[in-house]
């Protein structure tokens, strides 16, 4: 018969039990601190998601205006809202809705949020976006500058702004700034 010998080396034990309350505290920190960020992270990608929405439909809608001769002073566009775009007896001026420079570049107000102001007339109109499960609303809106003379228009600037109305917070209007000329 034989007999095995077990002998144990000095320094080699298990963890203690404060050792493994510590592993566990610093543990759960851990988990807490990243479940914190999945809301966080879902309320980005809302926002993200609207930001887009609100993009793709400001450039759909700048398309159209762009479509349009030079010479035109009002369009329908694909929605059935008449689009004014601009007066030529009336040059080097914004006409249309109130624009602000902001680090040279030029914003479309919208106003305070209660009550929010109210778009010129022919230069904007509210957006349900019937596409999108919660119907979300957008205010567009934009202002158009002539270049040129009254008999013979060089170019027109136009400046639009779309920005999401209600939802859970503040949301920043889109602005797109371009130029068509001859």
């Amino acid at each position: 018969m034989q007999f095995a010998i077990t002998t144990h080396r000095k320094g080699q034990r298990g963890f203690s039990v404060l050792e493994m309350l510590l592993a566990t505290v610093i543990l759960l920190v851990g988990l807490v601190a990243v479940a914190q960020l999945v809301p966080v992270s879902m309320l980005l990608n809302y926002r993200n998601r609207t930001d887009s929405a609100a993009l793709v439909f400001a450039q759909r809608e700048l398309d159209q205006i762009l479509d349009q001769p030079l010479t035109s002073s009002s369009f329908v566009d694909a929605l059935g809202n008449t689009c004014q775009l601009g007066n030529s007896a009336t040059l080097n001026v914004i006409q249309g809705s109130t624009v602000v420079v902001v680090n040279n570049q030029p914003l479309i107000v919208f106003g305070p949020p209660n009550p929010p102001l109210a778009p010129t007339n022919g230069y904007g109109f509210t957006y349900k976006d019937s596409n999108d499960q919660t119907e979300t609303t957008y205010d567009v809106r934009w202002a158009v500058i002539i270049s040129g003379s009254t008999d013979n228009v060089s170019s027109k600037r136009f400046i639009l702004g779309v920005q999401q109305l209600g939802g859970n917070g503040f949301f920043q209007p889109v602005t797109l700034d371009t130029v068509v000329g001859r």
